[in-house]
């Protein structure tokens, strides 16, 4: 328990000067973040609609928007919000855990969307969602020394 509160406790204490690394990509990740939020809510709601799960209890659609805004959110909490990067950057990691189940869906389910159409594309898609986590706490300046 000890831990945890110690974490949570890093992420609002001053983090140490971002290097050059850490900056690139909390800045590309706003700029990803961003696009792809506005993305959700206007040309790409179909393709978006094809990673949620068919088991899932809630509105495709509602689903997309929904997540558009956060997305779009964390786009600008990264731009706007330097100081507080590790908490925005953690929970930007967390969020790419959270809608990892909509990737695995998608493969298993053989939905096709942003030209995922084969089974080795989906599967391939799966692999980066590990690297957007780890893109996700380098932004937020983890680990820290």
């Amino acid at each position: 328990m000890a831990r945890i509160v110690n974490a949570l406790q890093s992420l609002s204490a001053p983090a140490p000067k971002p290097t050059a690394a850490q900056n690139v990509a909390r800045l590309g990740l706003g700029a990803l973040m961003s696009t792809a939020g506005i993305s959700h809510l206007t040309f790409a709601r179909e393709d978006f609609q094809a990673q949620v799960p068919d088991w899932f209890p809630v509105d495709k659609d509602t689903v997309v928007l929904a997540s558009g805004v956060v997305e779009i959110a964390f786009g600008a909490a990264l731009f706007a919000l330097p100081k507080r990067r590790a908490a925005v950057g953690a929970g930007l990691a967390a969020f790419y855990a959270a809608i990892f189940p909509g990737n695995i869906s998608q493969y298993a389910e053989r939905h096709d969307a942003f030209g995922l159409d084969t089974d080795g594309r989906r599967l391939a898609r799966l692999f980066g969602q590990p690297a957007l986590i780890a893109a996700a706490l380098l932004a937020g300046g983890f680990p820290r020394k």
